[in-house]
């Protein structure tokens, strides 16, 4: 099957390079740097039980999405619109767009430019971007998937490709799930620049994660959203699954790249403005991280 990444960084150059290890007709389309990178020397995927390198195919334009069946879109949600009205003339009437992105209304977003089915994912892998054309992974990689007209199909494609994951009946509810765990570690591990587990070991980090966490829930029940009933604990126990991550808005801060705190933290933020719940422990983090970003990596 075709399959083509758009927005190739660490999360869709995992997901890209595992399908294509499986064999699969991949194509990545991404910025020059990386795509001059995969063009010379192949993908390299290193993982926690091989190190290779896999012959995609990478393009910076969207074009190549033609003749692709599965399109899986890994933008930085701040780009969400964009990427779907460059997509757009390029996809098959009968492609399946997958939301591999951080935050809970992109597929929604997508939907409203495309008229492809589009299917919302919760990802969860431990991947960065190592160099050009070198994603490291450092633990995970499931994916739980919303309800689609592919959804069996999808999930043993996956599973083939060493990608564990499931159809939930209310990924909106997942969704949230992992926008939770988002607001309560990327700020501060991006503020800090620290690993999460060195970031649970600083002073007053976990009664602030709990704040977070409590505003995000009550957001969420006034939003009318059922989040896992575990979540509070399950985002305590996640440094230590993943002691040695750093946040995708740590990462981006330290390249001086914009950030997706606005669709984090700030989306919690907004939807409490909407509904009327307070969130001011989110509302700083926000704030901290936006005047960050605006100072670029030398700031």
């Amino acid at each position: 099957m075709k399959i083509a990444v758009m927005g190739a960084g660490a999360v869709g150059c995992y997901y890209g390079g595992m399908l294509a290890r499986a064999g699969h007709e991949v194509v990545l389309v991404g910025r020059p740097l990386h795509v001059d990178a995969v063009r010379r020397d192949g993908l390299r995927l290193q993982a926690l039980a091989f190190d290779e390198r896999l012959p995609v195919q990478a393009s910076t334009d969207a074009a190549a999405l033609q003749g692709a069946r599965l399109v899986l879109c890994c933008v930085k949600s701040g780009d969400t619109e964009t990427a779907a009205a460059q997509m757009r003339p390029h996809l098959a009437p009968d492609a399946l767009v997958l939301s591999l992105q951080n935050g809970v209304d992109n597929a929604e977003r997508l939907r409203r430019v495309l008229p492809q089915e589009v299917v919302a994912a919760v990802v969860y892998v431990a991947a960065e971007m190592a160099g050009p054309g070198h994603v490291r992974h450092h633990g995970r990689g499931e994916l739980v998937l919303g309800q689609c007209s592919r959804g069996e199909e999808l999930v043993q494609l996956l599973a083939a490709a060493g990608v564990p994951a499931e159809v939930h009946p209310d990924v909106r509810g997942v969704l949230w799930g992992k926008l939770i765990i988002n607001c309560a570690y990327n700020a501060m591990s991006a503020l800090a620049q620290r690993p999460y587990g060195e970031l649970v070991q600083g002073q007053g980090v976990t009664a602030v994660m709990r704040d977070v966490v409590a505003e995000c829930l009550a957001v969420a029940a006034a939003d009318g959203v059922p989040v896992p009933a575990d979540i509070e604990a399950t985002v305590l126990r996640l440094a230590a699954t993943m002691p040695t991550q750093h946040s995708s808005t740590a990462q981006d801060l330290a390249r001086g790249k914009p950030t997706e705190i606005d669709h984090l933290n700030g989306y919690v933020v907004r939807r409490g403005e909407a509904l009327g719940v307070p969130t001011p422990a989110n509302r700083v983090l926000h704030t901290l991280v936006k005047l960050v970003e605006g100072r670029g990596p030398d700031g």
